[in-house]
């Protein structure tokens, strides 16, 4: 007699929990399976014309046989008003008896009579009672709706069942890690769930009074599993498993939107997509369809896993209430830069839970309002008076407002008067030089940040994140260079656009050198890593940091640049002057660490390819630093020699 008959025997079920919730969760995922192969059988029954969606990454993610599944998929078939099935009733057993070992558990916490045993014992009898060859559409209905209504659904009972699940995961741990409630782990499962809520814990305090987060951890037999519940909703659900160096990520999201955000946000982890599949026919449940994907993490290492593992964990505060803020924004943007708004305010760790908080919208309406009469008229959207990259700058620097305010205990009157007066700074100051140069300084920016994260997140070692990233990079210097001859276009026909071409051009070698940086990462990922340690990532990821610093330096100095002018108060001049020293400061802080690699290098790396790889990237941060000192000092005379204003 196995161990779990013999406590079941002898009347001690509550011993048996664990191993049951752990069983249950992993009969979840096989329900998941079984319902999403359901699902996308009607689809291609209905439109049998159109391309098979492959589902085998996530059937290989549970211990179904993708084979026949896929094979279901391909010859089902409309017959009448009915859905034709090849081997159905093994389908309908494989629910009935993942049901069954899903519900145990929570059957065993609750009392008998409860409406969950009521609503288990309705669908197992109901499944039992459906016909061997094909199912009614209103069948395939009460088997996959997954709107809630006045009729349950098969899809609804396993989402309520694996809620309750996560409440008695809870009450079962039997450890907690950093938050995370964990049982049955190995030692070596303890610094990975602890690196995810590394992650995790750094940033989720940006939901501010939001529900969710909440993460059980648990070992499968080779598997660590780690989930999270994200938010509230029923199916915003993430999953991860981690096996050896690999870790696969199944997603399910009730907007495609955000699950494209969301893979944006883990492509610098290298994260390796499936197809996304619908878990809901659009026709069956009034539009609202439930997004699946699976992604891999092919890890070199265990310091890898971690690293992606914390990675992942850190982005996943900024899904919360996503759709909201976008709808929000939509009304001072367009759609895709809506969405760039919210992609660079999680980029900056600043998120928009906090904006939506203290009055969203309605905070940026009162301040155009306020701005003053022939400004804003109604209708007027923000970026068609202020432009695109103005109107961007403004909203992620609310956010910033925001979140800033919430942390330091501030009124939300103060944040309403914050973004008023940067409102109006932007209104009395807009001028299109400042417009091109700001976009300009965006792409360094954003190059620096591209090549900091990947050098922080290993991306020399995955030849395809390096390949990918140095295919980003070509893309952000071309159209750096497509502003340069915009400036020198205009410079042709107005007198007071030279000074500005001159500093494009200056700065566009900035862009120049981050690019080529990107494109030696891709070099260094196709089998030159020979003789990298530790020592040498740190520095390389030292000088890089220094080098975003700076970017990020010379864009605030551009925005400060706008509101300069004769009549300028001190201490705007101040911190101009501050914004541009710290670059100057940051060149010399490079030509430091430019020989700390150096030395690092030759103490590490023998092999010549390597060698040289490694000192010709240190050398092009360091140069990115030095253009940046020479587009910083062009920016002091463009501001002081045109405005006016005195040093």
């Amino acid at each position: 007699m196995q161990k779990t008959q013999a406590l079941t025997a002898l009347g001690q079920q509550r011993l048996m929990l664990p191993a049951w919730v752990k069983a249950a969760l992993a009969a979840n995922d096989r329900l998941k399976v079984y319902l999403t192969v359901l699902q996308t059988a009607a689809a291609h029954a209905s439109h049998p014309n159109r391309d098979l969606p492959d589902l085998t990454k996530e059937i290989a993610a549970t211990t179904l046989e993708a084979g026949w599944l896929m094979g279901v998929i391909a010859v089902a078939t409309r017959v009448d008003d009915s859905l034709a099935l090849p081997e159905l009733p093994r389908l309908i057993k494989g629910l009935e008896d993942d049901l069954t070992t899903m519900a145990r558990p929570v059957l065993e916490s609750v009392p008998a009579g409860e409406q969950t045993h009521v609503r288990v014992e309705h669908w197992l009898a109901w499944l039992r009672d459906l016909p061997a060859d094909r199912l009614a559409d209103a069948q395939v209905d009460a088997l996959t709706r997954g709107l809630r209504g006045e009729q349950d659904s098969l899809h609804l009972l396993v989402m309520d069942l694996h809620k309750q699940i996560n409440k008695l995961s809870a009450e079962l741990a039997s450890e907690v890690i950093a938050g995370a409630n964990a049982w049955e782990l190995q030692p070596g499962d303890r610094p990975r769930v602890a690196a995810f809520m590394r992650g995790l814990n750094r940033t989720s305090e940006l939901k501010f009074d939001h529900p969710g987060l909440d993460t059980v951890a648990t070992r499968d037999g080779e598997r660590l599993l780690i989930q999270n519940d994200i938010g509230t909703n029923d199916a915003h659900v993430l999953v991860l498993q981690v096996t050896g160096c690999v870790i696969t990520l199944t997603y399910s999201d009730l907007h495609p939107a955000r699950f494209e955000f969301f893979q944006s946000m883990l492509a610098p982890l290298g994260a390796a997509w499936s197809e996304r599949v619908s878990r809901t026919d659009a026709e069956l449940n009034q539009g609202l369809a439930y997004t699946v994907g699976t992604a891999s993490f092919d890890c070199a290492d265990d310091a890898a896993v971690e690293a992606a593992l914390e990675g992942i964990g850190s982005r996943i505060v900024f899904l919360i209430d996503w759709n909201r803020a976008r709808k929000r924004l939509r009304a001072f943007v367009d759609k895709q830069a809506a969405i760039t708004v919210l992609a660079d305010a999680a980029r900056l760790d600043v998120g928009h839970r906090a904006w939506l908080q203290v009055g969203g919208e309605g905070l940026i309406f009162a301040a155009m309002q306020a701005v003053g009469e022939g400004a804003f008229r109604i209708g007027d959207r923000l970026d068609e008076v202020i432009g695109a990259a103005d109107a961007h700058s403004f909203l992620v620097a609310v956010m910033r407002l925001a979140c800033d305010a919430l942390h330091r205990g501030q009124p939300v009157a103060l944040v309403a008067d914050e973004t008023r007066m940067l409102l109006a700074r932007h209104v009395r100051q807009r001028s299109s030089e400042f417009d091109l140069l700001a976009e300009h300084a965006a792409y360094c920016e954003t190059l620096a940040q591209a090549i900091g994260d990947a050098l922080a997140h290993g991306a020399e070692r995955s030849a395809k994140a390096a390949a990918e990233l140095s295919a980003r990079a070509k893309t952000w210097e071309r159209r750096a260079d497509e502003l340069v001859m915009q400036a020198r276009e205009k410079a042709e026909r107005q007198p007071r656009w030279r000074p500005v071409a001159l500093l494009v051009a200056q700065s566009d070698d900035v862009a120049d050198a981050l690019e080529e940086a990107a494109f030696l990462i891709s070099l260094i990922a196709d089998g030159h890593l020979k003789g990298w340690n530790d020592e040498v990532r740190k520095v390389l990821g030292r000088l890089a940091t220094s080098v975003r610093q700076a970017t990020q330096d010379q864009v605030k100095a551009l925005a400060i640049a706008r509101t300069l002018g004769a009549g300028s108060e001190a201490a705007d001049n101040d911190a101009f002057l501050r914004a541009t020293w710290r670059v100057v400061q940051a060149e010399q802080a490079c030509d430091a660490l430019l020989r700390d690699a150096r030395r690092e290098m030759l103490a590490a790396i023998q092999d010549a390819p390597s060698l040289m790889l490694a000192n010709d990237l240190a050398c092009t941060l360091e140069l990115a630093s030095d253009r940046l000192l020479v587009a910083a000092y062009a920016l002091r005379d463009l501001v002081f020699g045109t405005a006016g204003v005195r040093e």
